[in-house]
């Protein structure tokens, strides 16, 4: 018998790979697995070493650099991707940065230009990487996919301004669900429990908060990319068809916990 692919000739574009431990990487996995033809993108040449091996080993179809700050660069992207395969099923959108400065200390001492940059990279651009997907998801709809964090409800001290600029994600979700709804474009979010990354590095006593977060679940256990990947693909694969405009946790149930 042979292996149930759900994703065989879905195109998938993934933005936001750092290294083999990004929630990206995760989700690229199983969609590999499943079938997907994929794309990557990249920003600078010390990534680029990092995510061109990733990519390749998925034989990944396009390995672009994109950096999402400048419209130019998203615009040559998606013209590239448009060549490549005229047309996009998955847009895998998990981007985020602020300025180490802007967390740590308090919420209340973040720059105007920290504020703005954070806002910018973390939360606009799945705003105008959207727009971009928008045209390339035509025929039979898509599924739009983005990265958030319990921060963005509750304070998570040392999370700061990203905190803030994880719920303009999760609002932005909401309405994008809202105006691609029509065209059958499905727009998500999950919020992941901590995980060591390359972007959790940034965040005094994160090993604190992971060894917490293990202690207070649940589950009495912390999460991984791989499952991260798991619920990617749900939610962008047939199981997800009627799913929009949610942020959906994985996270051993940190978020019911008071």
């Amino acid at each position: 018998m042979s292996q149930l692919k759900p994703f065989e000739g879905k195109r998938a574009l993934i933005l936001g790979v750092a290294n083999e431990r990004s929630l990206a990487w995760g989700i690229a996995q199983v969609l590999h697995q499943g079938g997907a033809r994929l794309a990557f993108t990249y920003l600078g040449e010390a990534l680029k070493r990092r995510v061109e091996p990733l990519a390749q080993s998925v034989n990944a179809e396009l390995i672009e650099a994109c950096d999402v700050s400048y419209d130019d660069q998203i615009n040559a992207l998606f013209g590239k991707v448009r060549e490549k395969w005229d047309g996009l099923d998955i847009l895998v959108h998990s981007l985020a940065y602020a300025n180490r400065d802007d967390l740590e200390g308090r919420f209340v001492d973040t720059s105007r230009e920290g504020f703005r940059i954070a806002m910018d990279i973390s939360a606009y651009s799945l705003v105008a990487v959207a727009k971009q997907a928008e045209s390339l998801m035509q025929n039979n709809g898509g599924s739009i996919l983005t990265l958030s964090y319990y921060g963005a409800e509750k304070v998570v001290p040392n999370y700061n301004v990203m905190g803030v600029a994880k719920a303009a994600l999760e609002a932005s979700v909401r309405y994008l669900a809202w105006d691609l709804g029509p065209k059958k474009i499905r727009v998500n979010a999950i919020s992941a429990g901590p995980v060591k990354t390359l972007a959790a590095a940034g965040i005094r006593n994160f090993r604190t908060m992971l060894s917490a977060a293990e202690e207070k679940t649940p589950l009495k256990e912390n999460i991984n990319a791989q499952d991260v990947g798991e619920l990617g693909a749900f939610l962008c694969g047939p199981g997800g068809v009627h799913i929009t405009g949610t942020t959906m946790y994985v996270d051993s149930g940190a978020h019911i916990m008071a």
